[in-house]
């Protein structure tokens, strides 16, 4: 039923077609071997491999773009956010099987492979991004002190495992933006907050930075530091694949921030993120990319790397204690 109701839902949307369907997730490992789609909508419950293991493994086989689809996205937030963290791009609910084109399931489905259709084919930057001109070094101060950190496809995973390994007395202030629809953003911050040894929590509008409190993104919108050193909401530019976008952010803390600050970019699908942590760079900041052997998916810090934007590339199990030991340790040294 599920698979039916996939296919018609994939009806509405011609230009797209269905290379194969797998009814177990040993199947699925098998046939992405032998013929790599453009995307995988995967189910998280299929017999002979549930569909966590069946994406862990794709991932490190066959990697491609994969989406959860299950029958309540946020009944089922621990394994949606588990095959995240394995390497899955986003989750969706399983459209009805009688629903039209309108059904707001169906259009919730087709939206998100029209943005990872986008995500695929924009070779280049977004739009919106850092245009990598050089800006003045702010004024420095000790007592200010900040990480942010982006990720998409397989950042539930990393991010939590750097703030598990981030202690209580953590003296910054810490803001995440992670790719993942907003309506289970809450679901997110609550999954993070049961690994951390920090207090996780959504950002609303107005929050200035909190040293030891982490705060994620959770609204279909850009989260930026505005020039009153809080942090805001706002929908421009309008054209970026991502909303929120990881550029647009690490782009207003360049921008904004007048402490010191880190940047960190760990693993995912496409290029944000890349300019703007290239950014943060150029206005003196420490800047980190997760290394390619640790990544699910080595897009967004390899595009860093390219473009010279990170200080340090560092496997994913030293980045909480690089981080301790920047802030810890006297400005300038």
């Amino acid at each position: 039923m599920a698979v039916e109701a996939l296919r018609r839902a994939l009806a509405h949307a011609p230009e797209h077609r269905i290379a194969w369907i797998a009814h177990t997730g040993v199947e699925a490992v098998e046939k992405c071997a032998r013929d790599r789609p453009d995307l995988i909508l995967m189910d998280l419950f299929m017999p002979r491999m549930g569909g966590v293991e069946a994406t862990r493994r794709i991932m490190a086989q066959s990697p491609c773009a994969i989406v959860v689809v299950t029958g309540s996205v946020q009944d089922q937030a621990g394994a949606v956010f588990e095959a995240m963290g394995a390497g899955a791009l986003d989750a969706v609910n399983t459209p009805a099987l009688g629903g039209s084109g309108q059904h707001a399931d169906v259009r919730a489905l087709l939206a998100k492979v029209a943005t990872i259709d986008r995500l695929l084919g924009r070779p280049g930057r977004e739009r919106g991004a850092a245009d990598g001109r050089s800006i003045p070094l702010p004024r420095q101060s000790a007592e200010q002190r900040l990480v942010v950190m982006g990720a998409s496809a397989g950042g539930p995973a990393a991010i939590a495992k750097i703030l598990s390994g981030l202690r209580p007395d953590f003296p910054a202030a810490v803001a995440v933006v992670q790719h993942v629809d907003a309506v289970f953003a809450e679901g997110l911050a609550q999954w993070l907050a049961q690994q951390s040894r920090l207090p996780v929590r959504l950002a609303r509008e107005g929050d200035p930075p909190e040293p030891g409190v982490v705060l994620l993104a959770g609204r279909a919108m850009h989260l930026v530091l505005n020039a009153a050193g809080r942090w805001s909401y706002q929908r421009a530019p309008l054209h970026c694949t991502h909303r929120p976008s990881v550029d647009v952010f690490f782009q207003s803390v360049s921008r904004h921030w007048k402490g010191r600050a880190v940047g960190v970019l760990l693993t995912g699908m496409g290029r944000d993120g890349a300019a703007g942590l290239r950014q943060l760079r150029e206005r003196g900041h420490a800047t980190i990319a997760q290394d390619r052997a640790s990544c699910a998916v080595y897009g967004m810090p390899k595009a860093a790397v390219e473009l010279d934007a990170a200080t340090e590339i560092l496997a994913l199990d030293k980045i909480a204690a690089r981080l301790t030991n920047i802030f810890t340790r006297k400005p300038g040294v």
